[in-house]
Order: structure tokens, then C-alpha cells, then sequence
């Protein structure tokens, strides 16, 4: 099966070192997410948005991901609204040009 990509967007309400420490306390848990190849924590402190992309191994390794506890908890989090979940497929011939790292 082909890679595929997660992209999550959302807005804090925390301050950007109150969201930092928290996602730090995270990082160990994403880092043992069955499928998961990587995680890019992203953030614009000015727009207080914040998110991720991630490259799992399949569609089934990112469909548990959203269906398991560490999803849930971080979408429920009253400090986190207006969230945006899109899927994709890689396209690796073309990224290996660019040396996406997939």
C-alpha cells in the first residue's frame, strides 16, 4: 500500500509556550503511533494556529490513528478549535525529485 499523508490544522487559545509545553509532553506518544514514518509539528504564533503533518505507512495505520485515544484527545481539548483534516495520497516519483523524505 501507498504512504499517505495527514495534514491537521487548528486554532489555540493558549498562550504559544502554554501549547508548546503541552505538545512537548506529547511528542513521546505520537512518536509510538503504530504506522506513523513521521510527524512535522507546525505553528504560526501570530495566527495562533498550529498542527501537524504526518506520513503514515497506509491508509489503515491513519485510520486507527483518527479512531484511537491520542486523536480524540487531542480534538476534544477545549484549548484547540476549528480543526481542518485532509488525507492524501503521496506522490513519490515526483517528490524523490524534490527529496521529500518519504
Amino acid at each position: 500500500m501507498a504512504d499517505k499523508i495527514l495534514q491537521i490544522n487548528f486554532r489555540y487559545s493558549v498562550s504559544p509556550d502554554e501549547y508548546t509545553a503541552a505538545v512537548t509532553d506529547m511528542a513521546d506518544d505520537f512518536a509510538a503511533v503504530d504506522g506513523l514514518k513521521w510527524k512535522v509539528w507546525i505553528m504560526n504564533e501570530k495566527r495562533r494556529e498550529a498542527g501537524g503533518i504526518y506520513l503514515f505507512n497506509n491508509q489503515a495505520s491513519l485510520d486507527a490513528f483518527l479512531e484511537g485515544p491520542l486523536a480524540a484527545a487531542v480534538t476534544s481539548h477545549p484549548a484547540l478549535v476549528d480543526f481542518s483534516v485532509r488525507q492524501f495520497d503521496v506522490m513519490p516519483d515526483i517528490t524523490a525529485i524534490t527529496r521529500g523524505p518519504v
